[in-house]
């Protein structure tokens, strides 16, 4: 039986300070060294019996951000890392050698795309890229070297929702480890890890965080690969600082009163848009989970509606190439995020000049949804 329900261990992640002077607030240990008495007392951290040396190695303010969502998503345990990509390159490097072969989504986040495409096969690691959608070309790829399979629980920009049973089922079919960045879900709606998954990754920039004053990264998993995981977080210096996993993990303890309102009023909005007459497709993720479906909205806006004119009509709502803060942001995915990965692939994934993702915040939904359907019919054209 678990110790607390989710909204309690969302709030009481962090361990008990063992000082005489007790703050309420988990102190920040702005310090990039820890001190001890004599040899045979700086000795005693590599005896295993004191837990801080050198904050590259670990700090308390980045063990809390690891330790919590790896709490929160019921893995063994977690380290925290300088971003998102870095918590990716980790999970790939604990997992996967020169050699090796990995097939990730083709739908994929374009910074991972490119970190895939570019930087791993340097590394000597091949990458394929497959429809996840298409589970008989996803077996047709697996080779004999393949071992891991990679994909978003919720896919960045379009929102599809991953059919994790099924990848994880087919994975262990070929003895294959998965990982699944579950940034766009968060644990508050998924826990992949209780479905099988290997390991689970987070732009904690984002939701984690929560309020857009921060870059991290997590990583969660079997204790055995985030202890390689931290090994690599350690040599690469990827570590996060004392400071940003502070500002994390309180960002953190508000997750579910965040993501329960954003994901009430994203729904709300994406119900809207779907009746408007210049809009030509929604996406919003469906069935994620019975607590809702997310924060995120991407919409195919209509042929005779000016993208310039609809940036520019939106008011209070902010412009911004990421996501996930309390408030209500729009981006275009066509020159931020997805504008370095192949054209060809552009136009097969529908990531045109009409395709606008939309982070939804907690400010009131009528808001909200009369600042786009304005924006929108300020922007019709004549064909």
């Amino acid at each position: 039986m678990k110790e607390k329900e989710f909204n309690t261990r969302t709030v009481h992640f962090q361990k008990k300070e063992k000082a005489h002077n007790m703050s309420k607030a988990k102190p920040i240990y702005q310090t990039s060294a820890f001190v001890f008495t004599d040899l045979d007392d700086m000795e005693s951290f590599y005896r295993g019996e004191k837990e801080y040396l050198y904050s590259r190695y670990s700090n308390p303010n980045t063990d809390d951000l690891g330790q919590g969502i790896a709490l929160l998503e019921e893995a063994e345990d977690g380290v925290a890392t300088s971003s998102g990509m870095s918590a990716i390159l980790t999970g790939i490097l604990a997992v996967a050698n020169a050699g090796d072969h990995i097939i990730a989504t083709d739908d994929l986040y374009g910074g991972t795309y490119e970190l895939f495409a570019k930087e791993l096969p340097t590394f000597g690691i091949d990458v394929s890229f497959v429809s996840f959608n298409k589970v008989d070309n996803l077996k047709a790829a697996i080779t004999d070297k393949t071992v891991l399979l990679y994909t978003e629980s919720i896919t960045n920009p379009l929102l599809r929702v991953e059919n994790l049973k099924e990848i994880i089922a087919l994975a262990k079919n070929h003895r294959l480890k998965t990982m699944i960045d579950n940034t766009f879900a968060t644990p508050y709606l998924l826990q992949p890890l209780t479905l099988g998954a290997t390991l689970v990754v987070h732009s904690a920039t984002k939701y984690i965080g929560g309020h857009s004053d921060v870059s991290a990264g997590v990583l969660v998993g079997n204790r055995e690969l985030i202890e390689k995981a931290k090994t690599k977080v350690l040599t690469l210096g990827c570590n996060l600082s004392p400071f940003e996993g502070w500002l994390a993990c309180r960002g953190l303890k508000t997750l579910s009163l965040r993501m329960e309102r954003q994901s009430q009023n994203a729904q709300r909005l994406a119900d809207a848009l779907k009746r408007h007459r210049g809009v030509e497709r929604v996406y919003h993720p469906e069935f994620v989970s019975d607590k809702g479906n997310g924060a995120m909205v991407s919409v195919q806006l209509a042929e005779n509606i000016n993208i310039e004119t609809f940036f520019r009509s939106l008011s209070w709502i902010k412009i911004a190439p990421t996501l996930a803060g309390v408030e209500t942001t729009v981006s275009y995915p066509l020159r931020t995020s997805h504008r370095t990965i192949p054209v060809e692939l552009q136009k097969e994934l529908g990531i045109g000049e009409q395709l606008v993702r939309i982070s939804v915040g907690i400010e009131d939904e009528k808001d909200i949804i009369a600042t786009f359907i304005k924006a929108i019919e300020d922007s019709f054209i004549e064909l």
